[in-house]
């Protein structure tokens, strides 16, 4: 790259600072063997920010957001806030970030790499070489839809409610994502909903299809009510290629799809906003397991979906797909040596720490580029 690209990390809590620690080795040591030359600033969010601020996102940080090329996140959350306004929460810092920077497509791929087939609670004949993508719509539908609250009916009885509502724009950019993907895949898009029981579902559906019909008759698209995916994910996996679908079912699904791997811990994530002028999308990446404050500065926890999230954002911010699959190489060979983190080690093996596994990245890039 002929001139530093911006990004910003923003640790978080839990166990973000310490997988987010590993993660700046790895990017420092491909600025210095690869070129890559990121610029790399660090800010706050979550709890820390809230801790620091009095807010879980200062406006400040959301500018310095907004100025980035892309975004690495660690993870957000813990009991400490629990009493917290619910308005400055931990993650409202983060549903903020996603909101301004208009962060509509969620890809979330659920992979078993060959190390780990026999870490799924499926049979390995089920889960090995499984490998989907689900694109989760991330800033519509019932977990940002009004009217939402809670209410008194006239019997003195309340009630809580929230609505689920998207315009055709709103299906049709995440479905462009979805189809985009399957193509550079094996060109199969399950398109995931209610239609069966929601107004939203039927018009989903509808949306979908016209689009479909119009600009992807080339992808192979089916559809599949929400619960017949959750099942046939734990059944028969291999069956998916790219799943789309909506915010709320998405949530789920891919919390299903990423068990079948064996470890959240191994999982990353990636939300991306519309295309700019210059082609380039605003993104957000991040890994998919949370802030695991029981562990949090113990050393315990596995850097390798946060290492895996920075792969993705070489790959789809920056088009640097050699470099994400040098990587990605990287981590599947770690696991293949036996080196495991506690939340993936196998019978009669010591797990290893945080740092171990970092260490043992960077070697594998030394040997990898030799």
């Amino acid at each position: 790259m002929t001139t530093n690209r911006k990004v910003l990390m923003l640790p978080g809590d839990g166990i973000g600072p310490e997988v987010m620690h590993e993660v700046s080795r790895v990017i420092k040591w491909m600025n210095d063997n690869c070129g890559t030359a990121f610029d790399i600033q660090e800010g706050l969010c979550g709890g820390a920010a809230y801790d620091a601020h009095g807010t879980s996102l200062t406006n400040e940080t959301l500018t310095e957001a907004m100025a980035s090329d892309a975004i690495l996140f660690g993870s957000v959350g813990g009991p400490k806030w629990d009493n917290v306004p619910r308005e400055e929460r931990p993650e409202a810092g983060l549903l903020r970030l996603r909101k301004e920077m208009d962060l509509f497509a969620n890809l979330r791929p659920a992979t078993v790499l060959d190390a780990l087939a026999d870490a799924s609670t499926l049979k390995k004949e089920v889960v090995s070489g499984l490998d989907i993508m689900i694109v989760r719509e991330l800033t519509a539908g019932v977990y940002f839809g009004e009217p939402r609250g809670t209410d008194t009916l006239p019997d003195g009885t309340r009630r809580g409610f929230d609505t689920e509502v998207y315009t055709q724009t709103e299906i049709e950019r995440v479905a462009r994502v979805s189809f985009e993907l399957a193509r550079k895949r094996s060109n199969k898009v399950h398109s995931v909903e209610k239609a069966n029981v929601m107004e939203s579902g039927v018009f989903w559906r509808e949306v979908i299809t016209a689009l479909h019909a119009a600009e992807y008759s080339d992808v192979d698209l089916l559809h599949m009510y929400a619960d017949n995916c959750a099942m046939q994910l734990v059944r028969n996996p291999k069956q998916f290629d790219v799943i789309v679908t909506n915010n709320l079912f998405g949530d789920v699904l891919s919390d299903c799809a990423a068990m079948l791997t064996g470890s959240l811990g191994m999982l990353p994530s990636a939300s991306l906003g519309a295309p700019g002028p210059n082609g380039q999308r605003k993104a957000l990446y991040e890994p998919v397991h949370g802030s695991a404050p029981d562990i949090a500065g113990q050393r315990l926890a596995n850097p390798s979906a946060m290492v895996l999230s920075y792969a993705m954002m070489l790959r789809y911010s920056f088009d640097m797909c050699e470099e994400a699959e040098l990587v990605e190489q990287a981590v599947q060979n770690v696991l293949a040596s036996g080196l495991r983190t506690a939340d993936i080690k196998q019978e009669r093996t010591a797990p290893v720490s945080t740092d171990v596994i970092g260490d043992a990245l960077l070697s594998e890039l030394s040997k990898l580029t030799g």
